[in-house]
Parts: structure tokens; sequence; C-alpha cells
């Protein structure tokens, strides 16, 4: 069985107040991923609180973004529309309830992969691709590059190069 990670593909992220053109321009290579995808898609969702400008997080990035229950928060309303089930909600880069989840999926039916595509590449596709990574090491990981935008096209790069030295494949 393959897994399809969807990371954050959410509407602050997108043309929201994170927003960029790239990631705008990948929305619709990653719904024609999903819908051709023939296994099982998972999905992330940056959580944040009404107190995230008070967390470290928003210490260091003072915008205050994917705040439960607002529009930013939600997916957007295209891929929404093809993920089945809620997506994991996480309030860091990395899910460990996603790591948690593939382990218990490997367990009982056995992953022959696990492709990783959506937002941001250099902050949480590169944070959850790591951590699977440390969770199922022997499971071949493979982020869709033109499936992924950063926030800006270099960090989006550093991150795929970083990804591929941790022998994450990179197509």
């Amino acid at each position: 069985m393959e897994v399809l990670v969807v990371v954050d593909m959410q509407n602050d992220f997108i043309d929201g107040s994170l927003g960029t053109k790239e990631a705008v321009s990948i929305v619709p290579k990653v719904a024609d991923k999903i819908k051709n995808f023939k296994g099982l898609v998972l999905a992330t969702r940056d959580t944040h609180e009404e107190n995230y400008l008070s967390t470290q997080e928003g210490t260091n990035l003072p915008v205050q973004h994917c705040i439960r229950d607002t529009r930013g928060w939600e997916l957007n309303d295209e891929i929404a529309s093809l993920i089945d089930g809620n997506p994991i909600d996480k309030p860091t880069f990395g899910s460990v309830e996603l790591g948690k989840r593939l382990v218990a999926l490997n367990e009982q039916m056995g992953i022959d992969k696990i492709i990783f595509v959506g937002l941001c590449t250099d902050i949480c596709v590169i944070s959850n691709a790591i951590l699977v990574k440390a969770f199922l090491p022997e499971v071949p990981i493979e982020v869709d590059a033109s499936c992924c935008a950063g926030v800006t096209p270099e960090s989006h790069e550093r991150a795929l190069r970083a990804m591929e030295s941790c022998q994450i494949t990179i197509v």
C-alpha cells in the first residue's frame, strides 16, 4: 500500500496571511495528484489557538495564521473536497500523531511508500518527512517537488536538497 500525505494545504498558506503565488500555483497539481492516487490519502492541518502570538513559534513568526475555526485554518475548498475523513490537526511543524498513525498502518497492512506534497516545503513538509523517516526508517519516502511550495523559491530548493541528504527521494 502507498500513502499520500497532503501537508497543510490551508487557505492561510495559499492565499491568506502567509500565502504566495507559488502556493497558489500548486493547488491544481495537488488536486490532480490526489484524484489520481490509488492508495490511502492523509492530510495534516496546521492548528493554532488564539494565543498563537505568545507561543515560541508566534514569537519567531509573528503572523497570526491557521487559528482554529477560521477560514485560514480550513483546507482549500478544492483540496478538502478530495480528502476523506478529518485532517490530522498539528500544533507544531511536525506531527507525532501522523508518525504514530503511519506506524500503526504499517503494522496492519504494510506500507510500500509514503509520498509527501503540500506546504511549506521548508517548514512543515521537511519536518514531517524527516519525522516519518525516524518513525519508519525502512519505508521509502518520496517528496513530489512539483506539488510543494516553500516560503520562497530558494528555501523550497534548500529544503529539497536537505531532504535528499536524509535519503528522502525527490521527484
